[in-house]
Order: C-alpha cells, then structure tokens, then sequence
C-alpha cells in the first residue's frame, strides 16, 4: 500500500509539477514569442493583438477582416454550426453582405470572396485571403486618399504564402495590415 501510495507522489510530482515547469522555461526560452501568445505591439510598444487572434474593424479606413459570430473572444472559441440552409445564417450573410455593397459601392457581389462572408471554424481567424484584401482597396484608397498601387504593394507585402508552396492557402493578417497601413502617408 504505501509503494503505491508512493508511486502515485512520485507520478504527481514529476507529472503535475517537475515536467510542466521544465517544458514552460525551456519554451520561455527557445520561443519566447510563440510561448507569450505572439503578441502584436504599436510603435509605442503597446500591445494591440495578437497573430492568432483576429479584431473587428468598423471604420471604412481600415481592412475589414472575417466575421466573427463569438465577436473574436477567445474565451468562446468556435462558432455556431449553421447549416447553409438555416435562417439565422442566410439573414446575417444577407446583412454583412448589404452592409460590405455600401461601403464598397464598386464592387459586384459575384466578386466577393467568401472569406470575406463565412466565419472560421474558430471564429478567431486573424486572416483573409489576398481576394478579400483586394477587393477593399478602392474603399480605402478613397477614405485615406492613398495611391492604390500602395496598398496592394502592402497586401503583397504582407501576403504569407503556402508552406512549402502546397500547405494552406495564401492569407493576409488584417491586424499587422491595418497596423502598416498607418504608418503608409
């Protein structure tokens, strides 16, 4: 009885105590970026985000990212599992989809990415596809009074590619983005 009890002390203390303290130092250690939560910080140093997790932006000054039924809390993690036929879902697409035509008044709803509609599975997704980035520009050219070939030099800039040219899709993070596109005059 008192090996057993013994056995279990020992399990606990490498398991719940030794083993997660070493693991967390050595992280600290070799990726302390990655281990803190990839945080975005301004040019005072303030932190505004992080690279995992999407924000809304309401001002037409801005990139627009994905929707977000959860509002991008993290702490609610996953979306609603509508079904395309549900109508709860076809009223929101109706209305995110009104809503981006007027204030984006030149283009066509055929041109839409569905990105730029649907939400993640997570509903936290911090990117859009370069479509979806694209297709914004003359928005904010127009808000901010900027050359277009800027912005889609920012998009191209900032559009991360396919591991290996196969795994995933090309994708543009809105908040490191929007944060460039702030300091482009």
């Amino acid at each position: 009885m008192f090996g057993t009890l013994r056995l279990c002390l020992v399990i606990f203390a490498f398991c719940g105590m030794l083993y997660p303290l070493v693991m967390t130092g050595l992280v600290q250690q070799l990726m302390p970026d990655q281990a803190n939560g990839s945080l975005i910080r301004n040019t005072e140093g303030v932190v505004v985000g992080s690279h995992l997790i999407g924000q809304s932006f309401h001002s037409p000054r801005y990139f627009n990212g994905r929707v977000s039924s959860i509002n991008y809390d993290a702490s609610a993690s996953g979306s609603n599992n509508y079904g395309p036929s549900n109508e709860v879902m076809l009223q929101r697409v109706k209305n995110d989809l009104s809503a981006f035509l007027e204030a984006n008044p030149k283009v066509k709803q055929s041109e839409i990415p569905g990105d730029l509609l649907t939400n993640s599975g997570s509903g936290l997704d911090p990117h859009i596809s370069p479509q979806a980035a694209k297709i914004q520009v003359p928005r904010i050219a127009r808000e901010r009074r900027i050359d277009p070939a800027k912005l889609y030099a920012l998009i191209k800039a900032h559009t991360e590619h396919p591991l290996f040219g196969i795994f995933g899709e090309s994708r543009v993070e809105v908040l490191a983005l929007n944060l460039e596109l702030d300091k482009l005059r």
